[in-house]
């Protein structure tokens, strides 16, 4: 939710980790502003440049293949999911949504390595741009966090 409470937010410290992003570029407006939020965040978490790649997809179906291929390369502390599903007339958005979301609990769940899900799902272009920054910024921090208190439970 937007402007949530997200609990207690401690320091991260991602100057160890290595971070791969998927974005999707349907709705290239709202994902471009999703990454750009999310890859500054993840720069004043100290997560090094050169330890981040960033993969663009056609829209969001096709997310999970990517972050498969990148979570099967052993690279990676934790992945992104970045995307854009506006509400159109019909059924599709519910199976774009769905099964996009599904295929990014299944990657995540089948390899063991924390993805954070940024595929906004909204009903309209407004509330997409109302939430295109913090939802990228929270990305960034949910995938630091997620891969600091995996390594903690080692």
């Amino acid at each position: 939710m937007l402007g949530a409470d997200k609990g207690l937010e401690k320091p991260l410290d991602g100057r160890r980790l290595r971070i791969g992003v998927v974005q999707a570029r349907f709705n290239a407006d709202i994902t471009g502003a999703l990454a750009a939020a999310c890859l500054g965040e993840l720069a004043a978490l100290g997560v090094p440049a050169d330890a981040i790649a960033h993969a663009t997809v056609p829209g969001a179906l096709e997310v999970p293949l990517a972050l498969q291929a990148m979570a099967q390369s052993g690279r990676f502390d934790a992945l992104i999911a970045l995307g854009c599903i506006i509400r159109g007339e019909t059924y599709h958005f519910e199976l774009v949504a769905n099964e996009s979301g599904a295929g990014v609990i299944r990657v995540a769940l089948d390899s063991g390595l924390p993805i954070a899900n940024a595929i906004l799902t909204t009903e309209d272009h407004a509330q997409a741009v109302a939430r295109q920054t913090e939802k990228g910024r929270d990305a960034a921090r949910v995938a630091v966090e997620m891969a600091l208190l995996k390594e903690a439970l080692r």
